[in-house]
């Protein structure tokens, strides 16, 4: 259990690296791949928490290449429920 809470505890104090972008920045930007929808995956629980209290924050990138992304982020999220199953 000490376990968990060390990973959770982890991936809360990495997901303030987020980052905040409007639809018209989004259009301009590079679109992100497969590592970042996994990272996106895996902190999905904080995102979806912070975009309760805040419209700067979403759970998915708006910018993303397509499959690749969302290939990334169902595993990100596989990866998270594996972990806390441990």
């Amino acid at each position: 259990m000490k376990r968990l809470y060390l990973i959770l505890g982890m991936l809360l104090l990495l997901s303030g690296c987020a980052d905040v972008v409007t639809f018209e920045e989004a259009a301009r930007m590079e679109a992100v791949g497969f590592w970042h929808g996994f990272w996106h995956g895996i902190t999905v629980g904080f995102a979806f928490i912070g975009s309760l209290f805040s419209d700067d924050i979403a759970i998915y990138a708006i910018y993303n290449n397509g499959g690749w992304y969302d290939f990334g982020f169902v595993l990100g999220i596989g990866a998270l429920v594996s972990i806390a199953n441990d």
